[in-house]
């Protein structure tokens, strides 16, 4: 079967790999459609031996080994630990859910990281009605559905995009505001979620209410994180969290459910910046490092 390989060079390349099987627990994916993530991209740099990149895939059950609970022909969205940028993936039966005729595969393949991430995210923020939130780096996949989702929970939210153009559509699915600097936002927030890092990092934070929380889930600048503990502008008596998606009391399939149903309810809506053929991946992610792309970026793979 075709597959994307790391080139070594923090690329891909379309190459010939064996064909992959269902074990116990495990359903092989005829993948339709597949995601981008900007985590991936970081890993290309560096490829560990026998690494494929590919975590968020759609397409349709070609078979089951025992125990994985699906069965050949069902349409399904699912989240692997990687590997999943080819014609076939094999998933373990707790990391798919499946999918009603109204949810493509081309849309339900930029749900899982990004959404599994926003939909977590709101958990640890808690209590939503009310609050004011600021997020840093907020015009990628996981910031779209993150807006949105706190939004309709009743949180007012600021968003920060690198341009306003990058940022419009967050004022649709619920933003109260979009800036381009954290010194424009009006703080203080009860709750900042940061992204970027580098002296983003702490400016974020003196933005923060007393007693506000501050979660830290990433750095895309990919500068190291500062900040000046002896700074006591904003966040007197505050907490800070960090934050990742995985969590081992984390149940992908069900979550992966949740925002299936959200999706088909009309309650989350997928913002896909682009959608291509796989063939020009490369090309893709390209764009994606060079941030020409907004939301998520989406492959669909043919024959």
């Amino acid at each position: 079967m075709r597959a994307m390989l790391p080139d070594g060079h923090g690329s891909v390349v379309m190459d010939d790999v064996p064909d992959v099987t269902a074990g116990p627990g495990e359903v092989l994916v005829e993948v339709e459609a597949y995601s981008i993530n900007r985590g991936e991209t970081f890993l290309l740099d560096e490829p560990r031996p026998g690494w494929r990149p590919g975590k968020d895939v759609a397409g349709t059950v070609l078979s089951a080994g025992p125990g994985a609970g699906f069965h050949p022909g069902e349409r399904v969205v699912a989240h692997p630990e990687h590997s999943g940028w080819a014609e076939r993936a094999v998933v373990p039966g707790d990391r798919l859910a499946l999918l009603p005729d109204s949810v493509s595969t081309t849309v339900a393949a930029a749900l899982p990281l990004a959404g599994l991430t926003a939909l977590r995210l709101v958990r640890v923020v808690g209590a939503l009605p009310g609050r004011r939130i600021l997020m840093t780096g907020a015009s990628g996949g996981v910031g779209h559905y993150f807006v949105e989702l706190a939004a309709a929970g009743g949180a007012r939210v600021t968003a920060v995009c690198s341009t306003l153009t990058r940022g419009r559509r967050l004022l649709d699915r619920g933003a109260c505001g979009v800036v381009t600097d954290v010194a424009q936002a009006h703080g203080p927030f009860d709750i900042v979620v940061e992204t970027v890092g580098g002296d983003v990092f702490g400016r974020a934070w003196r933005q923060l209410a007393h007693r506000g929380l501050f979660v830290w889930m990433g750095q895309v600048s990919r500068q190291p994180s500062t900040i000046d503990f002896f700074d006591w502008t904003g966040g007197s008596n505050a907490t800070m969290r960090k934050f990742l998606y995985t969590d081992d009391e984390a149940d992908d399939s069900a979550d992966l459910a949740t925002l299936v149903q959200l999706v088909a309810q009309g309650r989350l809506h997928p913002e896909i910046g682009r959608t291509d053929n796989w063939s020009r991946t490369p090309e893709v992610l390209g764009d994606l490092l060079n941030r020409a792309v907004r939301g998520n970026v989406v492959l669909e793979v043919t024959t």
